[in-house]
Order: structure tokens, then sequence, then C-alpha cells
């Protein structure tokens, strides 16, 4: 069974939402790093509203997450040359591992030879199934 989402003013993600930790933000969305990453420059991008998945989030909070993804990405490019690749990824509901329940969206920089074999990509998640 799923948890209740939390309510905003318990979220770890509302508190900070306007915290010197937010490196970019428009006017629906905002992103900041990942405080245990995956990789180095590993990103979380929100929508502002407290939402607790992808599938709350509203049209207009769609295209303002997409368009910081977006921007993130050139910035990660930018900041470093050794990223060729990229996965990303949100968490809806406890049963797929999501543990705060305001919406975020991982962007995970991946570089030529961090792993053995990225075949299966996200789909590792369940690891006897990311082989196809």
């Amino acid at each position: 069974m799923e948890k209740p989402p939390q309510n905003h003013d318990a979220c770890a993600f509302c508190a900070i939402r306007e915290s010197e930790d937010v490196i970019a933000r428009n006017e629906l969305a905002f992103a900041l790093r990942d405080t245990t990453p995956v990789t180095r420059l590993h990103t979380l991008v929100l929508p502002i509203r407290h939402a607790p998945t992808y599938f709350d989030l509203s049209a207009a909070e769609v295209a303002a997450v997409d368009e910081l993804l977006r921007s993130v990405r050139k910035q990660i490019l930018d900041e470093d040359p050794t990223v060729s690749a990229f996965n990303m990824g949100a968490n809806a509901g406890a049963d797929a591992g999501q543990t705060i329940f305001h919406c975020h969206i991982h962007l995970i920089p991946r570089r030529k030879g961090d792993v053995d074999d990225p075949l299966g990509g996200v789909r590792a998640v369940i690891p006897e199934r990311m082989r196809y």
C-alpha cells in the first residue's frame, strides 16, 4: 500500500525550494544537486508546488520541469565534457521506491566506462529484468 503524500509543511523539498542550494529555477520548477548522488553532478528537478508525483503535475508544470531538465543538462555538459549520456527518471509511489513525496526527476550524468555494461539502463531497477 502506498504511503499517504507528505504535507508540504513537513516536506524536505518544500523546505529548500528557496535555499542557496537551488542551482536553477523558472516560474514553476527548480533544480538542485542530489545530496546522495549516483554520479557527479546528479541533479534533481522539481516543481515548486508540492505535488506528490509526476502524474500530479499540471501541463504547465510538466513543461517547466522539461525546460529545466534541458537547461541543466546543457549546464552539466558545459561543466563536464566527460559526460556522454544521461539517465533520467522519477519514482512515483512507495512501491516504486519513492521516499519523499514531492515529485522529483533525477537527471543522472553518465560517462563512458562508469559501469562495465550499461545495457538495460533504467530497466536495472529490477536487476533480473534489465537484460533483454
